[in-house]
């Protein structure tokens, strides 16, 4: 065949991946909310924007760029800056975790280390082992490799070793998950610890939401759970993701994944593909947060705001929409999940008609790619404040009026499909 046959019978125009027909609007739709006037934005998890240190972050950056000019505008190690690897592993070690910097990975927050894990881990068509539902930006994360998922079936009480087996790897937010809320108990993470053991199954700990406890003590990590009586993480199931974004500003992009050596050697791998290295500046600011105490300065505000904001979209949900949803208080966190007592609604309908009427939620659908989940919407209560949250599900009631919802009509819970094993 010529080069001029070649021209001919190729197709006109860009020929895009297959997997980009399939992605979501979901988190589009958050980013382009924001520049809707007078819209109530109770769907994405975002910070109130009181509690960012911009004052103090300010002051960091700009002594960073001058004490490490080299670090903060050259290029760096792929892995991530020695000393902020180093920073980690310490925090990590008063937690009794026995981590050193060779199982620190810097990444560009919790999105990049779900990029990197589907890569290192997946070829097209193996299967994830998660909760359904579970993080709809972790299922966009791994959609290029087009994997299979699997419910583990946590709270049912399921055979959690033979759900791990065969598995390319596990995926579990114990703390507060996104989107449900839920807080895996103490004796749940310690079957969730002895299944990936017995089934040989990495078993990836998303960790976002561990500094937003607002009701009772912090519980033990798996991570934790898994270093009791150990010197190493040489032999560790768990791999572990943390970031800044819940706890100091999302903008920074730094997060990090904590594991086995060779795992975190087969991550920085894939990292230099994909990045090259980590934001130099970004780095040098987050060891300055960590080892000045910036972090646990700014913890009680959040604390205490999220906490009454919770509440309020709580006591809101209560005096404005009962009668079409339940739900229960999530003890951390930045969600709320709600079933629709009427499961017959159209969410999509009911996002779109509530947009119109100016109250943002977010549809369960991308959360759940097995379609096992009756209909639901997330609502976050950290943005907005009192009055908003309050107005928001005012909107929200008559949003279900607007579409015909008769209050107190109930067919939930419905009859889910069968599992898949």
């Amino acid at each position: 065949m010529t080069d001029r046959s070649l021209l001919d019978s190729r197709t006109v125009g860009p020929r895009f991946a297959p997997w980009l027909a399939k992605t979501n609007p979901f988190t589009s739709r958050n980013i382009a909310a924001a520049s809707i006037p007078g819209l109530i934005n109770l769907s994405g998890g975002m910070p109130d924007p009181s509690l960012l240190p911009a004052q103090a972050l300010s002051a960091i950056a700009a002594q960073a760029i001058l004490d490490y000019p080299d670090d903060c505008l050259g290029y760096g190690p792929t892995p991530g800056l020695a000393d902020l690897r180093e920073t980690v592993a310490e925090r990590f070690r008063a937690r009794g975790v026995p981590a050193r910097a060779e199982n620190v990975l810097i990444t560009a927050s919790g999105t990049q280390a779900l990029d990197l894990l589907g890569k290192i881990f997946t070829t097209p068509g193996d299967t994830i082992a998660c909760e359904i539902p579970s993080y709809a930006g972790a299922f966009d994360a791994w959609r290029p490799r087009n994997p299979t998922y699997r419910h583990l079936g946590l709270r049912e009480g399921r055979d959690l070793a033979a759900r791990m087996a065969g598995a390319a790897f596990t995926y579990m937010i114990p703390n507060f998950s996104n989107p449900t809320g839920y807080l895996v108990t103490l004796e749940e993470r310690r079957k969730l610890l002895e299944a990936a053991r017995a089934s040989g199954t990495p078993l990836v700990e998303d960790d976002p939401y561990g500094a937003l406890f607002y009701d009772g003590e912090p519980l033990p990590t798996l991570l934790e759970l898994a270093s009791q009586g150990k010197d190493t993480l040489d032999d560790c199931p768990i791999i572990h993701l943390g970031s800044l974004s819940k706890q100091l500003a999302p903008g920074m992009r730094v997060g990090w994944i904590i594991a086995a050596p060779e795992t975190i050697r087969m991550l920085s791998t894939a990292k230099q593909a994909s990045d090259m290295c980590s934001n130099g500046l970004a780095q040098r600011m987050a060891v300055k947060a960590m080892q000045t105490g910036l972090i646990e300065d700014c913890h009680p505000r959040i604390i205490a705001l999220y906490r009454a904001r919770r509440n309020a979209l709580c006591a809101a949900m209560a005096r404005h929409i009962a009668d079409y949803v339940t739900w229960e208080v999530p003890a951390g966190g930045m969600f709320v999940w709600a079933n629709l007592l009427d499961t017959t609604v159209d969410v999509e309908r009911l996002v779109d008609l509530g947009m119109q009427a100016g109250v943002l939620i977010g549809p369960g659908e991308p959360f759940d790619p097995l379609g096992l989940v009756p209909p639901a919407i997330r609502l976050s209560f950290t943005y907005c404040d009192e009055a908003r949250l309050d107005q928001g599900m005012a909107r929200l009631a008559q949003t279900f009026r607007t579409m015909g919802v008769q209050p107190g009509a109930r067919t939930y819970p419905a009859t889910n499909p069968t599992l898949t094993s």
